[in-house]
């Protein structure tokens, strides 16, 4: 097995033995509204810098293109509070408008 493989093997056992570690947590402190607080505050902070690395880097490269102006639709979709499936929408319909209108690549 090459260095990379022992590398991939030893990440995927610790996430096993994390996942593991959450069987012995006490019901008690999994019910508690702090708890509850961090992991839906957690959720959305990962959710947010996925999104936000996804729209400004392409490769190891910070890009500035459309994709930029369809999350910025995006946002303002939700501002208003559209459904989901119409902020997606309006995001692409705002990458095609500017990627069509020379002002993205």
């Amino acid at each position: 097995m090459s260095e990379l493989s022992w590398w991939i093997l030893a990440a995927c056992l610790t996430a096993y033995a994390v996942k593991l570690c959450g069987y012995f947590v006490p019901r008690k402190v999994l019910d508690s509204p702090t708890m509850s607080h961090v992991a839906a505050t957690l959720t959305i902070a990962l959710l947010a810098s996925l999104v936000t690395v996804n729209a400004v880097t392409s490769g190891q490269q910070l890009v500035i293109d459309a994709r930029i102006g369809a999350l910025g639709a995006a946002i303002v979709a939700l501002i208003f509070k559209a459904p989901y499936l119409v902020v997606v929408i309006v995001g692409a319909l705002a990458a095609i408008a500017l990627r069509a209108t020379g002002l993205a690549a």
